[in-house]
């Protein structure tokens, strides 16, 4: 586990913005992706009976539309203590295997920092 100490300020602000769109939204999660530009994308899970997404998929999809040519990083925030592989297949698509991908619980404490590959 990563300490919220050591979370750089970047990754920390993507953090609460994902934890902010989850309580807004009351949806299971939130997810903040940031693109090569600085630029951050904010989405909560979709579920509409003829659409269902994550919510960084739903992220990563935006900031495709928006013109996003890669991602920096990306963060989840979700009672979830995993990550899942399609989510992760979505942020390498864009930014690569390396691209950090943080899972923080509801209490904004990162659970995990993964990498997309």
């Amino acid at each position: 586990m990563t300490q919220s100490t050591d979370i750089d300020p970047e990754d920390r602000k993507i953090i609460t913005l994902a934890r902010s769109a989850r309580a807004r939204n009351g949806v299971p999660e939130g997810a903040a992706v940031r693109d090569e530009t600085g630029r951050t994308y904010v989405a909560g899970t979709v579920a509409l009976e003829s659409l269902r997404l994550s919510a960084l998929r739903t992220a990563v999809a935006m900031a495709v539309a928006s013109g996003a040519r890669s991602l920096e990083a990306a963060a989840v925030v979700s009672e979830a203590e995993a990550l899942d592989e399609a989510d992760l297949a979505a942020v390498r698509d864009l930014g690569g295997p390396a691209t950090p991908v943080l899972l923080a619980g509801p209490d904004a404490a990162v659970r995990a920092t993964v990498t997309a590959g």
